[in-house]
């Protein structure tokens, strides 16, 4: 299949998670023989348009506008979308897709445009929603404008692909979804990416491990990740494990509100902030540890689980969301329980036995559930499925304009 892909970051640009699953499954399926093409944002040194890994990689300068992502957030994804959209006429002009796939909301302007304009199905993929980032609540203006793109994107779209069982519950209530337009397909990892060599994983525990056990975080610094939560356990955790530290890799808006709670709490050098970590050095943090952590309020699948599964280190999760599906229950406690998840983290840290049985089902696990071709040719089928129905409503119906609740929702919706 031809396949046209919209993220708003991809590898080398990464912000969080979605990046390294829509690089993954890019690549994956340009080794299954399919042609991809990659529509995302470009950033300062980087090619604007390359083939890489298999796949075309088309990166779209912004306008030359005054708009920030911090502090502009919807109109600079307005101004994305609007040279994303260009950049996906122009790349289309010798021969359009099967298939467009929008990656969350921030791509949706485009992806629907671009869909009506060639007369393809499109495929929507959620890779979380703003009503879940906030326990199920829309505080702002901001917040609830961006649930309504959300809202729309799912409408727009042919089939909508969630990854997990929980995040299919979550948006169709959220958005008045029918079951059977969603379909559940799970995130993956290259196992072999993650299983660094002995003399990494020594390096690391050289530079970041003291006298006591070592514990590691990966992920953004967004209050929803519940990382104030692990700094909170600590002081009890040091009191059961002297010298025990914490790697906190990652950026986000909460950065500083928490080197400032472990400056109230006088943790001192037990707590090192790495900022931004690449994925092989990520890799040779997390198989050094002891354990890691995982101490989200909300998380739709739990991608950091599955990487310490690969990396050879138990993870202690939040049982909420995907991690839930995830990992069994002697890893869990329940969000945002600080006293929970110490007594977890203590369990792990006392038992060693348990911790190896542990990760080696989770690695059994790893290797039959969540293998990239697999999910690739999962994803295929959806596609195939999303042109077959394209297909034949537009054999059944001509084309109109459909008005809902006073909004233009254009097209054969």
């Amino acid at each position: 299949m031809r396949v046209l892909m919209l993220s708003w970051e991809y590898p080398p640009l990464l912000v969080g998670g979605l990046g390294r699953h829509v690089h993954a499954l890019a690549e994956a399926m340009g080794r299954g023989g399919h042609e991809v093409t990659v529509l995302t944002r470009h950033a300062a040194g980087l090619p604007y348009d390359e083939v890489v890994g298999g796949v075309r990689v088309v990166r779209v300068p912004e306008d030359p506008s005054l708009l920030s992502f911090g502090a502009d957030l919807l109109a600079w994804t307005m101004a994305l979308n609007h040279a994303l959209t260009r950049a996906g006429l122009a790349v289309c002009a010798d021969g359009r897709p099967d298939v467009v796939h929008a990656h969350d909301w921030l791509v949706a302007h485009a992806a629907t445009t671009l869909k009506h304009h060639l007369g393809v199905p499109l495929v929507a993929t959620l890779h979380a929603t703003e009503a879940g980032r906030h326990q199920g609540w829309l505080p702002g203006p901001m917040n609830r404008a961006i649930h309504s793109v959300e809202w729309w994107l799912t409408y727009e779209a042919r089939r909508v692909v969630a990854c997990s069982a929980y995040m299919r519950w979550e948006v169709t209530r959220l958005f008045e979804l029918p079951a059977e337009k969603v379909d559940v397909i799970p995130n993956g990892v290259d196992a072999a990416r993650w299983q660094p060599g002995p003399e990494q994983v020594a390096a690391a525990r050289r530079r970041w491990a003291g006298d006591g056990p070592l514990l590691a975080y990966g992920g953004r610094l967004v209050h929803e990740k519940g990382v104030q939560d692990l700094i909170a356990a600590l002081p009890r955790l040091r009191r059961r494990h002297p010298g025990l530290r914490l790697v906190v890799a990652g950026t986000g808006p909460a950065a500083d509100e928490l080197r400032a709670q472990a400056r109230r709490l006088r943790l001192g050098k037990a707590v090192a902030f790495a900022g931004f970590v690449p994925d092989t050095d990520l890799a040779a943090l997390v198989a050094a540890a002891d354990c890691a952590v995982v101490p989200s309020l909300y998380e739709p699948f739990g991608l950091v689980a599955l990487e310490a599964a690969a990396a050879g280190a138990p993870a202690v999760v939040a049982d909420v969301g995907g991690l839930a599906e995830l990992v069994e229950p002697a890893l869990r406690f329940p969000p945002g329980d600080v006293a929970a998840l110490a007594a977890r983290i203590d369990e792990v840290l006392a038992d060693q036995v348990l911790a190896r049985r542990l990760v080696r089902r989770a690695r059994e696990r790893l290797a039959g559930e969540h293998g990239w071709p697999g999910i690739a040719a999962r994803t295929v089928e959806a596609y195939t499925l999303a042109a077959r129905q394209e297909r034949a409503l537009q054999a059944s119906t001509a084309p109109r304009l459909v008005v809902r609740d006073g909004n233009l929702l254009t097209g054969r919706p």
